[in-house]
């Protein structure tokens, strides 16, 4: 867990007849959003159009979603529909372009909700694999348009099950972003060569060695495939992930998730800098994402990467970090400001009048986390972090299960997240009233350019 940002280890709904303005989807740093971005947020203007099941040959389990729309225009929204038009705005009501060179979701701004799942994938078929992916891809396009899944929530056929399961019903797209990746274990498993990847399969995707203190819940850790479900409406996040694994049924199932709230991070330094639930500003020297250098240097795979497929993807690092939370409130705040490095109330660093003044490092103590997670202590390491707070509940033992879902990207996890959390883990003071319970790390392909491309294209083409 970290708090220095990338240098650290671990209006309203729309009307009920359809006639409000179209949304256009905003930039999100990630590459412009194409005619297929407009063409779908086009069709929440009013007017009478055909049902997505008649264009979209939508049945069934919704596999049909293969045949991604062509051009971008084969779906349009009926009138009243439950998929009704969103307002543009700037904040939750905006809708985050879906291509790009680069997913969304990564250098996007972040938003203030997650629902992050892993999955296993359950067949052993490539093809049903491939077109679970071009559905899913379909779907995902629609849904961070703020447009309903298939034929929607209702009006479609009655002796049927909706397509849509309709809690996102009358809200707008809430700047949601879905970020798709691949784990180890979808190259091999068991020894066993799944889908004929395993030669594919990057030498930058590493299992994650043991670092001292981990404490890992199988239960919690690894996963074939992930979507990370970012937005600024909690109702959103979910609905997005739900329906993802209702496409998916029979095909894949869900290893685990996570909720989160209130973002431990931030890609736009001009914003206030959020607070973990430790008290304390998370993510002051985070990579911004605007910031084309960095992210080129730090986060995007470069063309002569190797292997080709991932040039214009990233690497994610997830970790469930367990804060002891009950130990750190009866922590003096002295204590508490000496082992991060930082006062909890301005989170300028030690002697320092402002939060973003540059960190006097000698001026800490030898093992303050700010101190140990700079990049001047680990050799110019950076990492571009989206992590989130949750609470899960109580522990059995009337203790909070409460902490940071950490979530961090790079370019090459073994010169990123690996050292960064060896140095950290060995050393950090933090270390006593923190505990990482869950791992994951995924592959994350560059992004869906355009109506022919997929989640995973790269990966499955021979030429890629």
């Amino acid at each position: 867990m970290t708090t220095e940002g990338t240098q650290q280890g671990t209006a309203d709904g729309a009307a009920e007849d359809g006639s409000t303005a179209a949304v256009t989807p905003t930039d999100t740093g990630t590459g412009t959003g194409t005619d297929t971005d407009t063409a779908i947020a086009g069709r929440r203007s009013g007017g009478r159009a055909p049902s997505r099941r008649s264009l979209l040959g939508w049945g069934g389990a919704g596999l049909a979603l293969g045949a991604v729309a062509a051009g971008g225009t084969a779906a349009a929204l009926r009138p009243g529909s439950d998929a009704g038009p969103t307002v543009p705005d700037d904040t939750a009501g905006a809708a985050v372009a879906f291509h790009g060179t680069h997913q969304a979701g990564i250098a996007s701004a972040v938003q203030d909700r997650l629902h992050f799942a892993a999955f296993d994938v359950t067949t052993d078929d490539r093809d049903e694999l491939i077109a679970l992916l071009k559905a899913w891809t379909t779907a995902a396009a629609q849904m961070t348009s703020g447009v309903a899944v298939g034929d929607g929530a209702v009006g479609g056929l009655a002796e049927a099950p909706p397509d849509d399961t309709g809690e996102a019903l009358g809200l707008p797209a809430s700047r949601l972003t879905l970020t798709f990746g691949v784990g180890p274990t979808l190259f091999e498993k068991d020894g066993k060569d799944r889908f004929g990847l395993k030669e594919r399969r990057p030498e930058a995707l590493i299992d994650l060695p043991q670092f001292p203190g981990d404490n890992l819940d199988k239960a919690r850790s690894g996963g074939d495939l992930c979507v990370q479900a970012c937005a600024d409406d909690p109702q959103v996040a979910v609905h997005a992930i739900r329906n993802l694994a209702r496409i998916g049924f029979g095909k894949i199932a869900i290893r685990w998730s996570q909720l989160g709230f209130g973002k431990t991070s931030s890609t736009t330094p001009d914003a206030q800098t959020p607070r973990n639930m430790m008290g304390f500003k998370d993510g002051t020297r985070n990579i911004a994402g605007t910031d084309t250098a960095a992210l080129d240097k730090h986060v995007w795979v470069g063309g002569k990467d190797k292997p080709a497929w991932m040039a214009g993807g990233s690497y994610l690092v997830a970790r469930r970090i367990r804060m002891h939370i009950e130990t750190w409130d009866r922590t003096s705040l002295k204590e508490q400001e000496d082992i991060f490095g930082r006062n909890k109330g301005e989170g300028a660093a030690v002697g320092k009048r402002r939060e973003r003044d540059e960190p006097h490092l000698k001026s800490m103590l030898p093992d303050a986390h700010v101190r140990l997670a700079h990049p001047d202590s680990n050799h110019g390491i950076q990492i571009l972090r989206r992590g989130y707070s949750f609470t899960d509940g109580t522990d059995g033992l009337g203790r909070l299960d409460a902490g940071l879902f950490f979530l961090a990207y790079q370019r090459d996890v073994r010169k990123g997240f690996v050292p960064l959390q060896q140095n950290l883990a060995s050393n950090d003071a933090l270390n006593e009233y923190i505990q990482h319970v869950g791992s994951a790390v995924f592959a994350v392909p560059p992004g869906v350019r355009d109506a022919d491309d997929w989640w995973g294209r790269s990966l499955f083409s021979r030429s890629a």
